[in-house]
């Protein structure tokens, strides 16, 4: 079997993102891997031009980035408290593109994310960051889908 020395995980902290994280933890530590955890903070709406009373732009950008990273350090203290094995990221952009960056630029040799299994009108409407990671990515990619009952 193929060893996975660095293993990129995507989370959006949605109940479906953390059961994909099981499988992420499970394979880093099977085979001893850095895990890279991403969350990517999807490019806002440019609101100039509007008008928001009481609130810039700028604020508004900043309260999401503060609020990902608290996320972000939340998530790990809960999920990761025996792995030390790791490092966590919180960007700004489209997701799957941010997603495909870091992967390029880490050398990882697994992408994980989970997936929302959306279909029809739903999926037409919002994509699939997990099925653009899975068409575009350079390296193998894991994408979980949960069974109704686990979530």
């Amino acid at each position: 079997m193929r060893e996975f020395k660095k293993i990129l995980f995507a989370t959006d902290f949605s109940e479906i993102s953390e059961y994909a994280f099981d499988y992420a933890l499970t394979l880093a530590e099977k085979f001893g891997s850095r895990l890279i955890i991403i969350h990517v903070i999807n490019e806002p709406v440019d609101l100039r031009g509007f008008y928001v009373p009481h609130i810039s732009f700028e604020s508004i950008e900043h309260e999401i980035a503060l609020s990902a990273e608290k996320m972000m350090d939340k998530f790990c203290a809960q999920k990761l408290k025996s792995y030390a094995n790791f490092e966590k990221c919180t960007v700004t952009g489209i997701p799957y593109e941010e997603v495909l960056r870091k992967a390029e630029t880490e050398h990882v040799d697994l992408i994980v994310l989970g997936t929302h299994g959306r279909a029809g009108i739903d999926h037409f409407l919002f994509g699939s960051t997990a099925e653009r990671v899975v068409r575009k990515s350079s390296c193998p990619v894991m994408s979980v889908r949960p069974v109704e009952s686990a979530v």
